[in-house]
């Protein structure tokens, strides 16, 4: 529409002069080498106007023929770069595809086509290479370092071959020289902070990790809980030799990370260690209320490392109540009732989990209990069934157990690579508690005496009823009775 109305208004202008030209009408001479022509004047506007037409036409044929010969070369050259930009994409299409033959012809005509373009290096590489010939590859991959518009592409190529290869110390080499140039490439940032973890080099890695998120290359919940993995390795690395440092990094740790177990632990045995026992009580018990762990019930323990048994026990109760349901809980409270020598407490807190789910420590804390009560038939017996019970969770990475936690994966490398979990294992043949173990045997009487009053022990979750009158019902008088007459009693480990 604008376009329409454009051309009426310059048709209308025209009209409007060609009006205004022939109301006012005049004469035009020239005087020129004697001669005089003389014309009106809308005469003389016409042929004006055709002869600088005639002009501008015959400048156009003039200025074509002139540059035909470069608008020829130009076309040609159009022509022969469309074909090598198709041969170039065919050609990563066969390298990807694993067509070598396509994929050499294609990088020929590729190079005697546009020789300047330097994806056409990056496919002469990747031929090369799917043709197993790396020594090419790589030297390709090195030609393009010398253009600095190629650099990165040629580090790039010369990292990739270096991984195929096996060469790892090259491979972060030729990372470490593409981060300088490009802090923002992700290959190069990840490779470079891979290869500080690697060495264990805390610090370091704390500093690319900054870069890495101040590039926007790792998003900020991961980045924190990297952070805090990095901050905890590192407190726990000067944990003895620094104990300020080592307080600083791990509270750092646990402020990003609450509830992550190895910076809590660390932060509680620090602050222990500078008789801060109000704040590490606290960090043990925040983390305790999410994960409740092992390590964490060591580090809580060791807070006071003078306070008595029953204290000991006292403040085990309080941690236990945040969790009561956790297995570390329960064992928590177990251990530390038998310290105290409340073995009624032990068994009333330990007999739900082993009804539940016995597990190997389970089993290896009612084998203590035995061992303390004096009772080694049973602790045996406790320590057998230990054999074939499931296992605890343990630190696992990558199919290795460890004792510990470690920062980093000891096949992999990898950070953060430590889960708390239970190894997978064969289950057993049949149940590892059945009821019978339940059952509470009565005390022996000595020998040529009456049978005794009672049992020696409470039953901790039993019928006080039944064992009344099971005891009501033996003989008044049974007479004497020895250790090699008398016939074996089913005996409970909960009696």
């Amino acid at each position: 529409m604008i376009r329409v109305l454009a051309y009426l208004l310059v048709v209308f202008a025209l009209a409007l002069g060609a009006v205004w030209i022939a109301d006012r009408p005049g004469v035009v001479t020239i005087d020129w080498l004697g001669t005089e022509v003389q014309t009106s004047v809308v005469f003389a506007l016409v042929t004006l106007i055709a002869v600088l037409g005639v002009a501008v036409v015959a400048v156009l044929l003039f200025s074509g023929v002139i540059s035909a010969p470069g608008r020829l070369g130009r076309f040609f050259r159009r022509r022969r770069h469309d074909h090598g930009y198709k041969a170039l994409a065919a050609g990563m299409v066969a390298v990807a595809s694993g067509d070598l033959k396509l994929a050499r012809r294609y990088a020929e005509d590729a190079r005697r086509a546009i020789p300047q373009e330097p994806a056409v290096g990056l496919l002469e590489a990747e031929t090369s290479a799917l043709a197993g010939d790396q020594d090419g590859a790589r030297a390709r991959y090195a030609a393009m370092i010398d253009n600095p518009d190629t650099r990165v592409l040629g580090l790039h190529g010369l990292y990739v071959a270096a991984r195929r290869s096996g060469d790892v110390e090259t491979a972060r080499r030729r990372a470490g020289e593409a981060a300088v140039l490009a802090p923002g490439l992700g290959w190069a940032a990840e490779t470079e902070f891979e290869a500080c973890v690697a060495a264990g080099q805390w610090e370091d890695a704390t500093r690319l990790l900054d870069r890495n998120r101040h590039n926007r290359l790792i998003d900020k919940p991961a980045a924190r809980r990297m952070k805090a993995v990095l901050l905890a390795a590192r407190a726990q690395e000067v944990e003895t030799g620094d104990p300020d440092l080592a307080r600083e990094l791990a509270l750092a740790a646990n402020k990003l990370e609450p509830t992550f177990v190895p910076a809590a632990a660390v932060a509680a045995r620090v602050l222990a260690r500078q008789n801060d026992a109000r704040k590490a009580t606290r960090i043990v018990e925040i983390a305790w209320r999410e994960t409740p762990h092992p390590d964490l019930a060591d580090a809580y323990l060791k807070i006071r490392p003078g306070e008595s048994a029953q204290d000991r026990l006292k403040r085990c109760r309080t941690l236990a109540e945040m969790r009561p349901e956790a297995a570390d809980s329960i064992f928590l409270l177990a251990e530390a009732a038998i310290s105290a020598r409340s073995f009624n407490e032990a068994r009333a807190v330990l007999r739900p989990l082993l009804e539940r789910a016995p597990t190997q420590r389970a089993c290896l804390i009612m084998a203590t209990l035995e061992a303390a009560e004096g009772d080694h038939a049973r602790e045996r017996e406790w320590l057998s069934r230990a054999v074939h019970a499931p296992r605890d969770p343990v630190w696992i990475a990558d199919g290795v157990v460890a004792r510990s936690w470690a920062p980093v994966s000891p096949v992999t490398g990898r950070l953060d690579a430590f889960e708390w979990k239970a190894p997978e294992m064969v289950a057993g043949d049949g149940p590892v508690i059945d009821a019978a173990l339940f059952e509470k045997k009565p005390a022996a009487a000595p020998a040529g005496t009456d049978e005794a009053e009672g049992p020696a022990l409470e039953l901790v979750a039993g019928d006080a009823e039944a064992t009344t009158e099971k005891a009501a019902h033996q003989p008044d008088d049974p007479g004497p009775t020895t250790e090699a007459t008398e016939p074996p009693r089913k005996r409970g480990l909960f009696g």
